[in-house]
């Protein structure tokens, strides 16, 4: 089941709220609970073990830190947990992986086992991993109570692909978080883009980026073929990935609580650190705290500054796949990132550093998109017109004619330029009555709008699920 399904939409969802609403304030949590672990286990109950049994291992952990003054006591248990969630998802994540390449490179194993990967592994482990550290710090409180760690870790919302939501973030709102007229609107208002950005726009953009970019249609593409294909996958992964986001982020407004935002425009960034600034802010955020400040961060020499980088690049390469693709889209951007520290700098003019990171992110996206290597080397020359069945094909401009218009909403819609007109018929109202009226009158019309323009596309289409799924 995920957020952009009619069952998930019009019964889970509306059932969870309706109950949510209908009991007492001391029970809200416990339906929460329920309500994330039906979630979690709909993809498979098997896998629901694995999550209950992370989560008890970090609140054990976790307890056994904040208990203890022996340094060494805490300092095992945090090894503890460590080894035990990175070890499972090692396992579950890698293993294929290692195995393929020892196979490729030694001849063993004769057979390699089909291990699969439990939904959203990536995200709790993390998350979990997070509050212990955290734990053990001294910069959160053990939670005494394990189901209310589990409603954390779980919490349907979140726990499949994100945010990655720090313990202290809601911590308080665990127990205490009020919800009034203005939160519920805003959630809704929150989900409904969502959701039309996945239902109307992602999927829409996979419809023709799979098309262009298919397996079996590389060996005869056109040079704007493959540019115009790879340009609604850049379109298609922020508008997907971001609105699962957005369902997530309303969601949790709609029962108290307040996650942090994970996307700020990333395509208008000037630069690959720009970029990163706005693009997935909880992984970041994660591997700014967890990996690369423990390590030193910038605050030494020149050559530990590096390793630090190769250090953060590398595992976030590896995070988000076991395939090599991944790992040389971490080194690619590592290699930006190097070139604009110490090269680049701000040698780029104005405006030209916009295209610039456009560039840089086009390109970083083609290496993501395709684990085949094959597929990856014929994509990276043929979009320089080397091995494709010409400039221009008969596909890639019919293909390109009958979707010209939405490929500009589809490009406006990843700016900012939404959000300046609200804000800019806000500020018109406080001096014209009549904006003030239009503006409300949108903002109470958008969000069933959106919503019912969401449901008409999903009805009978094809669906794709989150991209970000399989991470």
């Amino acid at each position: 089941m995920v957020f952009s399904s009619l069952i998930f939409i019009f019964v889970f969802l509306v059932l969870q709220l309706v109950i949510y609403i209908w009991v007492e304030p001391k029970y809200k949590n416990h339906v929460l609970l329920i309500f994330s672990l039906v979630f979690y286990a709909w993809g498979g109950v098997r896998y629901l073990i694995l999550l209950v049994g992370e989560t008890w291992v970090s609140w054990y952990c976790g307890i056994h830190i904040q208990k203890s003054n022996d340094a060494r006591i805490r300092k095992f248990y945090m090894i503890l947990e460590c080894v035990v969630l990175l070890g499972l998802l090692g396992f579950f994540k890698y293993t294929v992986f290692f195995l393929d390449n020892l196979q490729a490179l030694t001849g063993f194993p004769e057979a390699i086992p089909n291990i699969v990967l439990p939904i959203g592994i990536s995200f709790y482990t993390f998350q979990l991993l997070s509050y212990v550290v955290d734990v053990y710090r001294a910069q959160i409180h053990a939670q005494p109570k394990y189901w209310k760690l589990l409603l954390y870790s779980s919490l349907f919302h979140q726990c499949i692909a994100g945010p990655i939501v720090r313990y202290e973030t809601v911590a308080e709102e665990i127990d205490h978080r009020k919800v009034d007229q203005n939160d519920v609107y805003v959630g809704i208002r929150r989900f409904c883009i969502g959701l039309a950005k996945k239902a109307i726009l992602a999927n829409s953009c996979a419809s023709v980026a799979d098309t262009l970019l298919a397996s079996d249609a590389l060996a005869v593409q056109s040079t704007c073929g493959l540019w115009l294909g790879m340009i609604f996958y850049m379109l298609q992964i922020y508008l997907d990935f971001s609105a699962y986001s957005d369902m997530a982020i309303g969601m949790g407004r709609m029962v108290g609580f307040h996650y942090l935002e994970n996307f700020n425009y990333p395509y208008m960034a000037k630069s690959a650190q720009d970029f990163w600034r706005r693009w997935h802010i909880s992984l970041s955020t994660f591997f700014r705290d967890y990996v690369y400040i423990p390590l030193g961060g910038s605050r030494c020499d020149t050559p530990k500054l590096v390793r630090n980088l190769c250090v953060v690049w590398f595992l976030t390469g590896m995070w988000h796949g076991a395939s090599w693709n991944y790992i040389f889209w971490g080194i690619y951007y590592l290699i930006f990132l190097l070139l604009e520290r110490f090269v680049i700098k701000n040698r780029i003019p104005k405006g030209w550093d916009h295209v610039y990171a456009l560039f840089v992110i086009f390109f970083g996206w083609v290496i993501f998109r395709f684990e085949n290597l094959g597929e990856l080397g014929r994509v990276l020359l043929g979009l320089f017109g080397i091995g494709t069945s010409g400039f221009i094909g008969l596909e890639a401009s019919t293909v390109f004619m009958e979707n010209i218009f939405f490929l500009i909403f589809a490009i406006i819609s990843v700016t900012s330029l939404g959000k300046h007109i609200r804000k800019y018929i806000f500020n018109l109202g406080k001096t014209y009555p009549a904006a003030f009226t239009f503006f409300n009158i949108t903002e109470l019309v958008i969000p069933p709008l959106l919503l019912f323009l969401s449901v008409l596309s999903l009805i009978g289409a094809s669906y794709n699920p989150f991209l970000y799924f399989q991470f």
